[in-house]
Parts: structure tokens; C-alpha cells; sequence
């Protein structure tokens, strides 16, 4: 596949469209994930996703990265809150 070195502003706005609907159609939202698995397999997925976009397009659009932080944001979250569960009942 070609990389797009000099790309334009159709381009890569085409390749944004291309990773929202691919993200909208196998992807649930951070927030709908229920434990961590469930969400280590979807960072697994988007990151595996990330590294298609650099070595093929050098490029990835920026709605991939907010997705991956969102996804971290819920780990974070759900690992806090198993923490707090766990030590501060002690």
C-alpha cells in the first residue's frame, strides 16, 4: 500500500471518516464497558488499528487517540474503584 507522505486535506479527512465508522461499527463507547477485559480487548483491537494507519498511510487521525484515552480514563477508573472496594473497607 502507497504511503501518503504530502497528503492533502481530502485525504486525510477521508481517512477520518474511514477510522470513525470502523470505530462506531466495532466498538461499544468507554463508558459502556462493564470490566476490564472487556476493555483491554478493545485497546488490544485500536491499538493494532493505530499501527495499520502509521505503516500504511503514515497518519492517524486524532479521533483514534481520544478513543484510546477515553478507554484508559474507563480502566483507570474501573481499577480505582476495585481498589477502593477492596483496601478501604479494611
Amino acid at each position: 500500500m502507497q504511503k501518503y507522505t504530502n497528503m492533502t486535506d481530502f485525504e486525510r479527512k477521508k481517512l477520518e471518516v474511514e477510522m470513525q465508522a470502523f470505530t462506531s461499527r466495532n466498538f461499544i463507547r468507554p463508558s459502556q464497558c462493564k470490566d476490564l477485559e472487556q476493555i483491554r480487548f478493545y485497546v488490544s483491537e485500536l491499538c493494532h488499528k493505530i499501527e495499520e494507519y502509521k505503516q500504511n498511510f503514515d497518519y492517524v487521525p486524532d479521533s483514534a487517540y481520544v478513543l484510546l484515552a477515553e478507554y484508559n480514563l474507563r480502566q483507570n477508573s474501573i481499577l480505582s474503584t476495585g481498589f477502593l472496594n477492596t483496601y478501604c473497607k479494611l
